[in-house]
C-alpha cells in the first residue's frame, strides 16, 4: 500500500477528483493549504501599487492505494491537472505500513 499526496491549483480539484474516480479511486481526503515553490509567490499590481504574495493557496489531496493503483493515480493526476506552467503541484509518494479501519477493526487492503 502506498499514500499519494498530491499538491495541485484549487481550480484542478473538480477534473482530478473525476479523473480518479474513473480509475477506481474514490476515497481522499482533501485539505486547503497555502504554499510555495519555484516560482515564490506571486506580485499583482493594484491601483495603491504592488502586493505580493508569497504563499499561494493550492490543494493537497491524501490518498491510500494499492501499489497497483500508484501509477494510474499518477497519471490521472497529471492528465488533468498539468498546465505547463510554474505552480502545477507536486505528487509525493510514500509507504504505508498499515490500515485500520476504525469502525470494523479491517485491516491492510480491505480497511482501504
Amino acid at each position: 500500500m502506498k499514500k499519494i499526496e498530491a499538491i495541485i491549483r484549487p481550480e484542478a480539484l473538480d477534473a482530478v477528483r473525476e479523473a480518479l474516480e474513473e480509475k477506481g479511486i474514490v476515497g481522499m481526503t482533501v485539505t486547503e493549504v497555502q504554499g510555495r515553490g519555484r516560482q515564490k509567490g506571486v506580485c499583482l499590481q493594484w491601483r495603491a501599487g504592488e502586493y505580493c504574495v508569497e504563499f499561494l493557496p493550492k490543494i493537497r489531496i491524501d490518498m491510500i492505494v494499492d501499489d497497483g493503483f500508484v501509477e494510474p493515480a499518477i497519471e490521472a493526476i497529471i492528465s488533468v491537472a498539468k498546465t505547463g506552467k510554474s505552480g502545477d503541484g507536486k505528487i509525493f509518494i510514500y509507504p504505508v505500513e498499515e490500515v485500520v479501519r476504525i469502525s470494523t477493526g479491517e485491516r491492510g487492503e480491505q480497511a482501504i
